[in-house]
């Protein structure tokens, strides 16, 4: 006779989140930075918000399954978006608001979007496309600005209007854990972006995995979320704060250095989160003014490599910790967490922070070569990175895509090593490594070393064509103002960094790296532009 489980069959939701945070935590808030002064709402009255949000949404006809869209910055409204949509049965759509026209008109109508909540400092990028589209009936307005563009496509309704009027839901349903709560779309870098649903079930597998990997949010803390919340959820942290007691400070649209500085120094945060242009420009932004970040005590940094000179500087001017993390909107979109093992002496820490991380709880990985054999983790051996587990995609919405999987895994497209420990290390996208004479260079490695030079503030690195050795590095560099570097300068100061073979021989000194819609260096355009002739290219020792 078989044994049994006892356990109930409860379901994983958002809605199960979103109790635990207003009963458990109900006096935290959500700080809203309005350029001057921050707007405090605690999570208590977020939740009845939340609750008038859903019923107005219910009064507008929004049922189980509709898709209700956001076209907005990080703030309270969003906030609440966050939590009603999923919990009321329909799904969230986070729209980036730095897509093309023709990417963003194309993931509206792919995912079908009924409803769309739209800051007013943002209508005029979404009226752009709204001759496109034919799935938007009603447009949500957060702000008082003007509407006229928005009138002609549909009917407009003030946020602020729809819950004054609304009567708050009375009870949320009983949901599927597995049916779909949010999709986020992948940025597009070829092709139209490609959609990614999230289930309730991976969203709170994910918010748990976070909290067992990750860097560990506590009761009381204030995290500061730089991290769009259109981009992969925003790494978690809305959902992961909620349950943890952690003050949701966000910055709305003033992310310059600058106002974002500001907002710290009024609101001292304890930890941050965003992509390494935004940290960099912080630097900058300290090379020319008294800035107060005493506050914070770590941030987590993704979406690209983290030079180590940027953990250098921040620790060594503000003592703040920088984490590097690593996932894809396909993960949810954790991965690893490049948190140091016990033990570790402080220069150890630093090394193991600039690594990609430590492979989180819940994340299955392996290592896969050329000839689709699995590597063994020595941290030696080179492979393409594919992962599988609860938080994860199985596929894209509306499109077949079995290139992108492996018998179940997904296919990263980035190529690294693991270590016995678990720490992976990524040295290049399949797409980006480099080739030359039979042996791989890793852009990654080069570019990291490159921005360790005092006056490079950012560099990418290229594969491109070579009569000898059939591909070489084109460094292209973006030199700090004032500065004046040579290709010579750059190869002696990565003399003993790297290996001779991998030294550049050409150099392009451009004003800024291209990016894509979520902040990553975009090096198809810097291929592009060399292979039309738009680069000035330099040699070393010509």
């Amino acid at each position: 006779m078989s044994v049994e489980s006892t356990m109930m069959d409860y379901p994983l939701t958002v809605t199960q989140l979103l109790e635990h945070g207003r009963r458990v935590h109900g006096d935290r808030s959500v700080v809203t930075w309005q350029g001057e002064s921050s707007r405090r709402v605690s999570f208590a009255e977020t939740y009845e918000r939340t609750r008038r949000l859903a019923g107005g949404l219910a009064s507008l006809g929004v049922a189980d399954g509709d898709v209700v869209a956001t076209f907005c910055w990080n703030h309270q409204e969003h906030v609440e978006a966050y939590f009603a949509i999923p919990s009321m049965g329909a799904v969230l759509h986070q729209l980036n608001i730095r897509l093309f026209p023709d990417q963003l008109a194309f993931v509206i109508d792919d995912l079908g979007d009924r409803v769309i909540i739209v800051d007013d400092t943002l209508i005029p990028l979404l009226a752009r496309v709204l001759g496109e589209v034919t799935s938007p009936e009603i447009f949500i307005v957060v702000g008082d600005g003007d509407v006229s563009a928005l009138e002609p496509h549909g009917r407009v309704i003030r946020y602020d209007q729809l819950l004054s009027d609304a009567t708050p839901i009375e009870a949320w349903p009983e949901l599927d854990e597995r049916q779909a709560a949010a999709s986020c779309y992948t940025s597009g870098t070829t092709g139209n972006p490609k959609g990614v649903v999230y289930s309730h079930r991976s969203i709170w597998t994910h918010t748990f995995g976070a909290i067992a990997g990750g860097v560990g949010l506590q009761d009381g803390d204030k995290v500061l979320v730089i991290v769009p919340q259109f981009h992969a959820n925003a790494w978690g942290l809305v959902h992961t704060a909620w349950i943890r007691g952690a003050d949701l400070l966000m910055p709305a649209q003033y992310l310059q250095p600058e106002p974002l500085i500001a907002f710290i120094e009024a609101e001292r945060p304890t930890c941050s989160a965003a992509v390494p242009t935004v940290w960099n420009g912080v630097l900058a932004y300290g090379q020319q003014a008294e800035i107060d970040l005493s506050s914070l005590s770590w941030v987590v940094v993704g979406g690209s490599a983290v030079p180590r000179a940027m953990i250098d500087a921040f620790e060594d001017r503000y003592d703040i910790e920088i984490i590097q993390g690593w996932g894809m909107t396909e993960m949810s979109p954790l991965g690893t967490v490049a948190q140091a093992p016990a033990g570790a002496s402080p220069e150890q820490s630093r090394e193991y922070r600039a690594r990609t991380g430590r492979i989180v709880p819940g994340v299955e990985m392996r290592l896969i070569d050329d000839q689709g054999a699995e590597q063994p983790w020595d941290g030696k051996a080179i492979g393409e990175i594919q992962v599988r587990g609860p938080w994860i995609t199985a596929g894209y919405h509306a499109v077949e895509t079995p290139e992108k999987f492996d018998d179940g895994w997904l296919r990263t497209g980035d190529v690294g090593v693991i270590d016995p420990q678990g720490y992976m290390q990524i040295v290049d996208r399949t797409k980006d490594v480099i080739k030359s004479g039979g042996e791989w260079i890793s852009s990654v490695d080069l570019e990291n070393a490159l921005m360790g030079h005092p006056d490079v503030v950012e560099c990418a690195v290229i594969g491109v064509a070579d009569e000898r050795w059939d591909e070489r590095p084109l460094a292209c560099v973006v030199v700090r103002e004032g500065a004046t570097l040579t290709p010579g300068d750059l190869n002696s100061y990565l003399g003993g960094q790297v290996a001779s073979w991998w030294l550049p021989e050409r150099f392009s000194f451009i004003e800024e790296v291209p990016k894509t819609s979520v902040g990553k260096f975009d090096k198809k355009v810097l291929r592009g532009a060399y292979e039309s002739g738009g680069l000035n290219v330099e040699v070393a020792g010509s």
